[in-house]
């Protein structure tokens, strides 16, 4: 029994994981708030819950700032990205579906197919750019590689995104559940999914014979990341 209340305990572990996502739900919502800061948010947020599922955690703040202030630009040039091809997706669709002129049926198809590539993408980008250093192009172009590779663990990370909107839509009277975890919670959980398709596009430890595993190479070959310079454990 008294092991159940140990510091060290499984119990502990997952009380202080669980105030953790509570303080990083709020201070994502905070410095989301001017909208423009939204991408580098989003990013701060994914640096930081993928050290917490690997348990590398340090100080929640300073890893988030930290992550914030690295991917600042970056993050801000995809998330004004994101914004214009929604927008452009969303007048499509308007187009699509009060105007009197009739478009063939493979302009549906066609604007189907691109919202589900941009899905893909989106749900990957902002954990692939806290992870990976590179430019913006191989940053869309990986995380569409990465969300087609993975794809049943994408479709499970897309449900998890949409379960805070439907508590919203359907339940309102949840909101503080929303409040508290609506999006450091998904983003957790996808951080569970996706750990392990990082890892294998992340540099292994040298073999014996000081060379990567032949799997290592070859994927890694598929995909432009390069060794992951925003990586570095934080102190406790």
């Amino acid at each position: 029994m008294g092991k159940l209340f140990d510091l060290d305990s499984p119990l502990f572990s997952f009380l202080n994981k669980f105030a953790d996502l509570i303080y990083l739900n709020i201070l994502t919502m905070i410095c989301c708030i001017p909208i423009i800061t939204i991408g580098a948010s989003m990013t701060a947020l994914n640096y930081v819950v993928l050290k917490m599922v690997r348990n590398e955690e340090g100080y929640i703040t300073r890893a988030f700032f930290k992550s914030f202030k690295q991917n600042f630009k970056q993050a801000t040039i995809i998330w004004i990205i994101l914004l214009l091809l929604i927008g452009i997706l969303v007048g499509d669709a308007f187009i699509l579906n009060y105007t009197t002129v009739a478009f063939p049926s493979w302009f549906r198809i066609a604007l189907t197919v691109v919202a589900f590539i941009m899905v893909f993408t989106t749900i990957h980008v902002f954990p692939v750019l806290a992870k990976f250093d590179n430019s913006i192009k191989h940053t869309f172009k990986n995380s569409l590689f990465m969300g087609i590779l993975s794809l049943p663990k994408t479709i499970l990370m897309m449900a998890c995104w949409a379960v805070p909107v439907m508590i919203l839509v359907f339940f309102f009277q949840a909101f503080p559940v929303v409040f508290v975890l609506g999006i450091s919670g998904p983003a957790f959980v996808c951080a569970l999914l996706y750990n392990k398709t990082f890892k294998r596009f992340e540099p292994e430890e040298n073999t014996d014979d000081g060379e990567w595993s032949s799997e290592s190479e070859e994927e890694t070959d598929n995909m432009d990341v390069s060794a992951d310079s925003k990586d570095e454990t934080l102190l406790k």
